[in-house]
């Protein structure tokens, strides 16, 4: 079969590449890890600098994905566990922060990746965790927030009193490029946006305080990050975004080759005049305490 081409210019995006990028798990893993975690580096920095992470730091993340905070975490001395239901994401990650053969870890660097609920991940030491991440953004898909109360109650247990909690979501969608981009995931097999369970919202103002109250959590600050996303091209920037999941709805209301399309299309406005695509975001975080 021909691939169908979404055309801008004089640069093509194929997307029957676009639909495997939406539908094989191992693809979108890879992608996700290659192209997409990195645009919210700056918000894993900006947590980590202004609660000062360091090497006495016990960190628990929850929907850890391919490691890449959990890697930064490390990399400033902090002992690291991650949880994650995605057997693909978590392998990436475990090639990121586990030994290879013949490598030796030390006691002191023994991080741990685990798949399944978070009270599963109770230290091995008896130590309690001091941090708990959520890095992954409330307003992703709809029920998501019901997800975290429930991972945040499996996972307060395993830390001190007095310990620190760290919610993560989408700014405001005035301050957010991409959201239009995301508004393609809500969108039914005839074109028309339908609230689907499942689909990207946008963030509501206080998402975070929501979540952190029904979760028993107390709310001691909080911060805003800019995240660009950026790409080196058209056909990275749909892949990128295909692997966050938040399109997952649409392509099980129409076609993966479809949802490429429509995603492709709604970026252009997006690409510069080198063919790169730039949308400028705003995320926000919430500091709890426990």
């Amino acid at each position: 079969m021909t691939p169908t081409l979404v055309r801008h210019h004089s640069r093509t995006v194929t997307a029957t590449t676009g639909a495997a990028a939406a539908t094989d798990p191992g693809t979108r893993a890879r992608d996700w890890a290659e192209i997409q975690e990195r645009m919210l580096a700056p918000l894993y920095e900006a947590v980590y600098e202004r609660l000062e992470v360091g090497a006495d730091a016990r960190v628990l993340s929850l929907g850890c994905g391919s490691g890449l905070a959990l890697s930064i975490a490390a990399a400033r001395g902090a002992r690291v566990t991650g949880v994650d239901t995605d057997p693909d994401r978590l392998a990436l990650a475990r090639t990121r922060l586990l030994p290879g053969p013949g490598e030796v870890v030390s006691p002191a660097d023994g991080h741990r990746l685990l798949d399944g609920d978070p009270s599963a991940a109770a230290p091995a030491d008896g130590i309690p965790y001091d941090l708990i991440t959520a890095f992954t953004p409330i307003g992703c898909s709809d029920g998501d927030d019901e997800r975290l109360v429930g991972a945040l109650r499996a996972a307060v247990p395993l830390a001190a009193r007095g310990s620190t909690v760290v919610l993560t979501g989408w700014g405001p969608p005035e301050r957010c490029a991409t959201a239009p981009v995301l508004r393609v995931g809500g969108r039914g097999s005839d074109g028309i946006r339908k609230p689907r369970p499942g689909g990207w919202r946008p963030s509501r103002r206080d998402d975070l305080e929501e979540v952190a109250f029904r979760a028993g959590l107390r709310p001691d600050g909080s911060g805003r990050v800019a995240c660009p996303f950026d790409y080196p091209d058209l056909g990275s920037a749909v892949r990128g975004l295909l692997s966050t999941r938040m399109f997952d709805t649409a392509v099980r209301a129409t076609d993966p080759q479809r949802v490429a399309e429509d995603v492709a299309r709604a970026l252009r406005p997006h690409r510069r005049p080198d063919g790169t695509v730039r949308m400028p975001n705003v995320f926000r975080y919430l500091v709890c305490t426990v």
